[in-house]
């Protein structure tokens, strides 16, 4: 995976990769910004993985809890919902399906381009 992503593409996608590392086990944001990152998405940082998890929360489709912390204050804890459960379903199907399109028209042979001074 390269260290840089198109924002465009990252922008429709980065709600279900939380939603599904939320699925894997409930973390607080900076642990999430870090496991995003790990799995290859170096380029997104907690700037925009905050408020991503906040639109989530208003959404109803994660749930916070304020654990204590030794090295500082409470850190706020996200975990799904069923709601957010319901969203990743659809959103993992929906992604499919769009992969599925894209790769479909990617993969067609181009005609030969005509060189150039014939």
């Amino acid at each position: 995976m390269t260290s840089s992503h198109d924002p465009q593409l990252l922008k429709g996608v980065l709600s279900l990769l939380l939603l599904h590392l939320l699925a894997e086990q409930e973390s607080y944001g900076y642990e999430v910004a870090q496991r995003i990152q790990a799995a290859g998405f170096s380029d997104v940082l907690e700037g925009t993985v905050y408020p991503a998890l906040a639109r989530l929360e208003r959404e109803g489709r994660l749930a916070t809890r304020l654990v204590a912390s030794s090295s500082g204050p409470a850190r706020k804890y996200y975990r799904l919902t069923d709601a957010g459960r319901e969203a990743l379903v659809a959103g993992t199907a929906g992604w499919a399906r769009h992969v599925s399109g894209v790769e479909a028209v990617l993969s067609r042979p181009l005609p030969v381009a005509p060189q150039k001074g014939s």
